[in-house]
């Protein structure tokens, strides 16, 4: 793993991992932490309900995993940091997360993996179901959060009407094996379609509530700001909250506690995609065809349907074949690769964008998406290699001139040891097509 941050420990796999496989293994997905990591017992643990629950329960993990009480439930699910590709939002313009806790996330805080837990809704149900007042529900982890020098538990909420669309689990597999205590063990929230951040670890205790919660992960945090907003104006009511991947198709206002208008939480979702290979300024050799793999995804219980690539800067745009995406899954990505057609040499830069089944896309420039709190890279992934065709004659002489006197041709800034033509070659070219310069 990449350490980016020591504590509260963040990491994220090797780029040349993170879509070597369409389920990402457990120990290469993506590790969010917000404070220290808890060390609890299973066979100790219970989880709370209380509330306006109509029957509020302690359950045990026994419980949960009784099929005659809770259907066992199983989902291929990516969760996903809504920090995802910051570092291309620090690298344009600075803002609040430059400063934080906030990770400087690259492509790689991104993971699926296949669950087994039971669903929220039928735990609600066997407390009896929700007062008439409930209408969000309070998921509380273990683990410490800070803010404002303030210690607190790690506290979000979801709406109800996700818990009844059964998009809410209540995990303790991962993948086939025990929840990595990494992960979250014994118990963890998995919020389908929502930003990793509602995924709630070490889950220990569930309220209902009639709003949702004021806790600062929910109200303070994870905020999307319009670009005119920031350090000298900023105020929590301008912020979107965020829970699906957002970007531009629409915003419905959600009901809170008595705030201004402009409070509200992103209801409908976008896509986002990124480019795994090659490497942002590699130099890549090849025969008029580049090989680019990558990711796509798009939150809310939407799919990729289209992936296209350009070499040019986004003018011209190549479709993924669809034999080399992925299965399709409601809330999973899909990984893909595809051959390039590029023709000219020198730096390109190739572009990847993505089109989900309602077809939403991906803003085109970074610039667009860039906000205060640098949340939400969803703008079309870029990256810039130096394009080496060896279809072409002059540049397959060459690369086999270096090859013939055992000299690397990377890196491309270290001076070449050898003359680029003789000097019969360089007089004959003057005498073929005249000199440099003329009289009259």
């Amino acid at each position: 793993m990449l350490h980016l941050l020591q504590f509260p420990y963040n990491g994220e796999p090797p780029k040349r991992l993170v879509t070597a496989q369409p389920v990402t293994p457990n120990p290469l997905h993506f590790i969010r932490n917000h404070g220290g990591i808890p060390s609890i017992d299973p066979s100790a643990w219970f989880l709370r309900l209380d509330g306006l629950v109509k029957e509020p329960k302690k359950i045990t993990l026994s419980d949960l995993q009784d099929e005659s009480r809770f259907p066992r439930m199983e989902r291929l699910v990516t969760i996903q940091c809504s920090g995802t590709r910051r570092i291309e939002q620090i690298g344009l313009y600075a803002g609040e997360g430059d400063e934080m806790i906030n990770a400087p996330w690259a492509e790689g805080a991104i993971g699926t993996a296949r669950y087994v837990g039971v669903s929220l809704k039928k735990v609600i149900k066997y407390c009896g179901g929700l007062e008439d007042d409930g209408k969000h529900l309070e998921l509380v982890g273990a683990d410490t959060y800070f803010k404002m020098n303030e210690v607190m538990n790690y506290v979000i909420s979801v709406p109800y009407s996700k818990v009844r669309a059964n998009e809410v689990m209540l995990v303790w597999e991962m993948n086939g094996e025990p929840l990595p205590k990494i992960h979250g063990a014994p118990v963890r929230a998995v919020v389908m379609g929502y930003i990793g951040a509602r995924s709630v670890k070490w889950l220990y205790r569930i309220t209902a509530i009639p709003e949702p919660t004021r806790a600062a992960v929910q109200s303070r945090e994870y905020l999307y700001f319009s670009q005119q907003v920031g350090k000298h104006n900023q105020r929590w009511t301008d912020g979107i909250q965020i829970q699906e991947m957002p970007v531009s198709r629409y915003v419905v206002s959600r009901a809170f506690l008595p705030r201004p208008p402009s409070w509200k939480t992103i209801a409908d979702s976008h896509c986002c995609s990124a480019i795994m290979s090659p490497w942002n300024k590699q130099v890549v050799v090849h025969k008029g065809k580049i090989e680019v793999k990558g990711w796509a995804y798009s939150g809310g219980g939407r799919w990729p349907e289209r992936v296209e690539v350009s070499a040019d800067g986004g003018f011209s745009w190549y479709a993924v074949p669809v034999e080399n995406m992925s299965a399709k899954h409601k809330f999973a990505w899909r990984t893909w690769h595809m051959w390039l057609p590029c023709d000219v040499e020198g730096w390109v830069e190739i572009v990847v964008r993505c089109w989900d089944n309602s077809l939403n896309t991906q803003p085109i420039e970074v610039r667009d998406a860039w906000n205060w709190g640098l949340h939400v890279t969803s703008s079309a992934h870029r990256i810039r290699v130096y394009s080496v065709n060896k279809a072409k004659e002059r540049t397959r002489e060459r690369l086999g001139e270096f090859e013939k006197r055992g000299i690397s041709f990377v890196p491309i800034t270290r001076p070449t040891e050898f003359p680029y033509m003789t000097w019969e070659e360089y007089d004959e070219y003057f005498r073929s097509n005249g000199p440099r310069d003329v009289d009259e």
